[in-house]
């Protein structure tokens, strides 16, 4: 039997070095790996959807987006037919979203958020202070591939702004106990990852290596 594609998207920002720890079966399984691209001016999330889902060669394949990515891959679902969807460590509505994210929506703060200072990582690198700094400093560097500040600006915006109110019943949600970004009181409907952080696809990938095989192969 042909091994079913499964494409990942990483998190807002990220690199497709965050599931470089992800490992699936290889005779069950065939991976690819999704990376952001920039967006066009005043572009929405579904036509950059359409242009993301325009990079999954097999309509059918499973999804699973972490974070900003899971938001993402919800919305190409109009333009394929997934068999199944996952997400990791995201939201499937805006009443998952903390009350921060609401009053950010509503006060519009998060377009006062300094997003230009990612484009210099590397300097804050050299000048910070303290190990525990540098060491996030690094994993920073490391792990975040789009730093472009017309993308920031887009992507936090697309996050804060999405309006979907009711969740779709198909979609998997594996999502930490742990979370300080979208806490666990305010999720429905998910499969626990006992002591899992919002980082859990770094720090956590034993626990998915373990069960994905077997979520992504349920009917």
């Amino acid at each position: 039997m042909k091994p079913i594609p499964v494409y990942f998207m990483p998190g807002l920002a990220a690199s497709t070095s965050i599931f470089e720890r992800i490992s699936l079966p290889k005779e069950s399984f065939e991976i690819h790996l999704l990376e952001w691209f920039l967006p066009e001016p005043e572009e929405t999330l579904a036509s950059y959807a359409q242009r993301m889902a325009a990079q999954v060669h097999d309509p059918t394949a499973i999804l699973v987006g972490v974070s900003f990515g899971g938001i993402l891959v919800q919305e190409m679902q109009a333009f394929l037919q997934p068999r199944k969807v996952v997400i990791i460590s995201s939201v499937k509505s805006k009443h998952e979203f903390p009350r921060r994210f609401k009053v950010a929506r509503t006060t519009k703060a998060y377009k006062l958020l300094p997003t230009g200072w990612l484009q210099d990582v590397e300097k804050w690198v050299k000048y910070a202070f303290g190990d525990s700094l540098k060491r996030k400093l690094h994993l920073y560097e490391q792990f975040l591939h789009m730093r472009d500040k017309q993308y920031l600006d887009w992507a936090i915006e697309q996050v804060i702004c999405w309006d979907r109110a009711t969740p779709d019943p198909s979609v998997i949600h594996i999502h930490g106990t742990h979370d300080e970004v979208f806490p666990t009181k305010h999720i429905t409907n998910y499969i626990p990852v006992k002591d899992g952080t919002h980082a859990m696809i770094l720090s956590k990938y034993r626990w998915l290596n373990a069960h994905l095989p077997t979520i992504l192969a349920q009917e």
